[in-house]
């Protein structure tokens, strides 16, 4: 295998511990301090009574573009606010980065907008290639996911139910290892068609860029995983609700089938919301809109998203100890595991726990009503901030005509995950749990 081709690097190569440097010195760690700490204080203002939701502002639904204005008009301080929170918090922790050698080695789902924008000023003004170290794309989706972490209490997890996690954990295995095993005999090194896997198996581009890091994929891997599982997610916003409508299937199973089968959270939402709204004024289809949305989060906001600590635990020791091992230049050695694994995947577990730890005593209509507006609402739209920054900075950072050089293979492997995906998610929805996502909610 030549270099051309991923070959394993040299053992210097190979990421190396920096100590206990690294909690200050690792976009990782930062990405973990920077979520903790706005979870820390969305939870002692909601205890106190208070809440983050001021300052955690997002624009309105709107029809009108003056219904906008008056929206930016009155709330702009709270823009600006916010403004200000995301630059001081960005700005330490890249000032504290930018000392580290390492920083630059390194080389994010909600506003399609955000992405569509970068992607144009890129390929059509193209910005000077020096301006791509302040787009630090891992950086902002690092933080959105210890964000995540915060909306998945372990409560939630078993309020979802074992129907839901054992779909979830049906899909996340058979996708994964359907793309893995395209990708190899399509040709694809081992690490790239794990990452593939892993973006169409779990959570889209936060588990392509977690696994890109605990296997140490090449630099152009995760950019071209990106690019593909967003190209499939925009395919599936139109196309599952679509399709559902003609089946005329019932608003719990078509929220079902599209949480197993969408590849990103925020896309998979666009499109339960939209068939959610057919339910009750399209005739065929039965069920309320709220059940299309919850089947939704069960199954992929909980059930698969959770999957991408495992993965990326995983597979950072079978890269470790299996493809790197006898490779020139490469020793096995353990302590890669640590090295490689996605520190921020702690953050994301470490809010989880302290949002179960705060959500025990409540049940599940108590924390829809209390704790969502009041806790977990903001942090939500706090995370959607960081995404939106991950998905400008990775259109602004996307050239065609460097990823056109990655040729077909990936997208023939990633379809054709996504094609078992889809017939797979339809009959577990559908045909073998359909009772029970048929009636969710009642």
């Amino acid at each position: 295998m030549n270099a051309s081709q991923g070959s394993i690097p040299a053992d210097r190569d190979l990421p190396q511990s920096t100590g206990w440097r690294e909690l200050w010195l690792k976009e990782d760690w930062w990405a973990v301090w920077l979520g903790l700490a706005l979870v820390v204080a969305a939870y002692f203002l909601f205890a106190s009574g208070s809440s983050l939701k001021w300052i955690a502002v997002t624009p309105v639904k709107w029809s009108h573009g003056s219904e906008l204005a008056e929206h930016f008009l009155v709330n702009w301080t709270r823009y600006l606010a916010q403004f200000a929170l995301w630059l001081v918090l960005f700005s330490a922790a890249l000032s504290a980065l930018g000392q580290w050698s390492e920083a630059n080695r390194y080389n994010l789902e909600p506003p399609l907008v955000a992405l569509a924008l970068g992607l144009a000023i890129s390929n059509f003004l193209r910005l000077p290639g020096g301006f791509d170290a302040g787009f630090r794309v891992e950086f902002y989706i690092k933080t959105g996911i210890v964000l995540l972490g915060a909306t998945l209490p372990f409560t939630l997890i078993v309020w979802a139910g074992p129907v839901a996690i054992l779909q979830a954990s049906i899909v996340s295995l058979v996708t994964f290892f359907v793309i893995y095993l395209a990708g190899r005999r399509l040709g694809l090194e081992p690490k790239l068609s794990a990452v593939l896997g892993a973006g169409g198996a779990v959570c889209g581009v936060s588990a392509a860029i977690a696994v890109s890091g605990a296997v140490g994929a090449r630099k152009q891997d995760a950019p071209v995983a990106i690019t593909t599982v967003i190209l499939w997610a925009i395919v599936m916003i139109f196309v599952l609700p679509f399709v559902a409508r003609a089946l005329e299937l019932p608003a719990g199973i078509a929220g079902a089938w599209i949480g197993t089968s969408e590849f990103a959270d925020a896309a998979g939402l666009a499109a339960a919301e939209t068939y959610g709204r057919m339910a009750g004024t399209v005739a065929g289809i039965t069920g309320t809109a709220d059940q299309a949305t919850f089947a939704f989060t069960l199954m992929k906001v909980v059930g698969r998203d959770v999957w991408i600590g495992i993965w990326a635990f995983v597979l950072a020791i079978i890269a470790t100890t299996y493809w790197e091992r006898g490779q020139p230049g490469a020793r096995p050695d353990a302590r890669q595991i640590w090295w490689r694994f996605p520190k921020f995947v702690l953050g994301f577990l470490a809010a989880s726990i302290l949002l179960t730890a705060v959500t025990t005593r409540y049940s599940l209509a108590d924390y829809d009503k209390q704790v969502v507006p009041g806790l977990v609402a903001p942090l939500k739209n706090l995370r959607t901030w960081a995404f939106i920054f991950c998905f400008l900075s990775i259109g602004l950072t996307t050239r065609f005509r460097e990823l056109a050089r990655a040729g077909l293979r990936p997208l023939l492997a990633f379809t054709v995950g996504a094609a078992v995906n889809v017939l797979l998610g339809y009959w577990l929805s559908a045909h073998l749990f359909a009772d029970h996502w048929q009636h969710i909610g009642h």
